[in-house]
């Protein structure tokens, strides 16, 4: 059993916002496999089913971003995974609008998200998969960047990307994480 954590705020002021990748990639997986992302468990929505033969816990945290550890570490208490059997999805300021990168450990080089996780779990040591929303251009602050709405000519890019990334998560699931994180930062 794997469990894949989209990192995102809840609310619909949030819903389309590059912050919010991560969950709107669980919604992605959820509907292609006809998983129902709404049960409340340990502070997070929450959807059993199986994914490329496993089964699978996907799961959007209700607490803000920089809360999302919490959740995640009820979660893998609650069906008794460790670390190594997480996956979490979050959008990452550093790679280009478009681009991903995945890996096993490392510090959450600034994502408060990733933070939260690492700090919880006490651990840096679980599967990453991180969606660049650079722009390539100045931006202002990285608060009201990544809080902001998508732009239109985003949107008009979102569900190719959004299927990439679902396509990274299910080989993840099916093949495993080396052959994911080959495909994944091919695409940075």
């Amino acid at each position: 059993m794997q469990l894949i954590v989209g990192l995102g705020n809840p609310g619909p002021e949030y819903e389309l916002t590059p912050h919010n990748l991560g969950f709107l990639l669980i919604d992605r997986l959820a509907a292609k496999h006809g998983i129902r992302v709404t049960r409340p468990e340990c502070n997070a929505l929450v959807g059993l089913g199986r994914i490329g033969g496993e089964e699978v816990i996907l799961a959007k945290p209700l607490s803000y971003m920089n809360l999302s550890g919490g959740p995640v570490k009820m979660l893998l208490s609650k069906y008794g995974l460790g670390p190594d059997r997480l996956l979490a999805v979050y959008d990452e300021l550093d790679l280009p609008w478009g681009g991903m990168k995945m890996r096993p450990r490392g510090s959450a080089a600034g994502h408060n998200g990733a933070a939260s996780i690492i700090s919880s779990l006490q651990t840096d040591v679980f599967w990453r998969l991180r969606l660049g929303i650079h722009p390539g251009r100045p931006f202002g602050s990285g608060a009201s960047y990544v809080l902001r709405p998508f732009r239109k000519e985003e949107l008009d890019e979102l569900e190719l990307i959004l299927e990439r990334a679902a396509e990274v998560a299910e080989l993840y699931l099916a093949e495993g994480a080396d052959k994911a994180m080959a495909v994944a930062n091919r695409r940075a």
